[in-house]
């Protein structure tokens, strides 16, 4: 009986100690999981603040704007002044008005031609403009808007949108001509019919669209045609572009 009990008890302490072995393999199985998988956040933390470093110290080099150096695309406007010395050789349209002279001769013949097509009722009605000229007729513009009692940088801001500052004009440059009197119902007429569909083959475009106002940061001017050249003005039509975008275009392009 003796004999028994202590089989028993023995037994019993067998079990308790594989119980114990098994308990103490199962916690140090857990135990390495859970290093090995604390190990790999601390891993991926580390090696996220190292990327996060990295972006943080990293500087994009912008690659250069290409140089347009086509005098046809010269871009004049608010953001882009004329420079002081510029110098241009201009011929004349007629006894009062001048035009860029090396371009002069598309205008002359778009004009004739426009004639031959029995459109007899377009005329130039300005075409090179001075910087000094400009400046009179924009601060003429400035004081209408001050006597309708607006501020001064109101009324800046107002004539801003119908003309352009000193040395941010197309007709300081020679390249520009307004066609009869600065009227919107230019456009109703044939000869705007006949610009519009034969403009581009001398080298001129509509310069200030009235869906590119946003662009052009100058209103509708449906009189206002700027030389660009033949290849120019056709590609700038056919890409639906006006000339701060085809600039931009031109500069991104390889």
């Amino acid at each position: 009986m003796k004999k028994e009990m202590l089989k028993n008890r023995k037994k019993i302490r067998d079990k308790k100690i594989a119980f114990i072995l098994v308990m103490f393999f199962m916690i140090v199985i857990i135990f390495c999981k859970v290093k090995r998988k604390s190990d790999t956040i601390v891993e991926h933390e580390v090696k996220d603040r190292e990327e996060k470093a990295e972006n943080e110290n990293f500087v994009e080099i912008a690659k250069p704007k290409k140089e347009i150096t086509d005098w046809r695309l010269v871009l004049v406007n608010q953001d882009h002044i004329l420079p002081s010395d510029f110098e241009i050789e201009l011929a004349h349209v007629d006894k009062n008005r001048e035009f860029d002279a090396r371009a002069i001769g598309e205008l002359k013949q778009m004009m004739q031609d426009m004639q031959n097509a029995g459109i007899t009722n377009v005329w130039v009605q300005s075409a090179y403009r001075s910087v000094e000229r400009q400046e009179e007729i924009f601060t003429h513009k400035v004081n209408e808007y001050i006597a309708q009692g607006k501020t001064q940088e109101e009324a800046e801001n107002l004539t801003s949108q119908k003309i352009n500052k000193p040395g941010t004009s197309d007709h300081n440059l020679g390249l520009a001509v307004d066609f009869n009197y600065v009227d919107y119902s230019f456009d109703e007429t044939l000869g705007f019919s006949w610009l519009a569909e034969n403009a581009e083959d001398y080298g001129f475009v509509l310069r200030y669209a009235k869906e590119k106002e946003a662009i052009t940061k100058v209103d509708y001017e449906p009189w206002h045609w700027r030389y660009v050249g033949k290849e120019n003005a056709v590609e700038m039509n056919a890409l639906g572009f006006c000339l701060e975008e085809y600039v931009a275009y031109l500069q991104e392009k390889e």
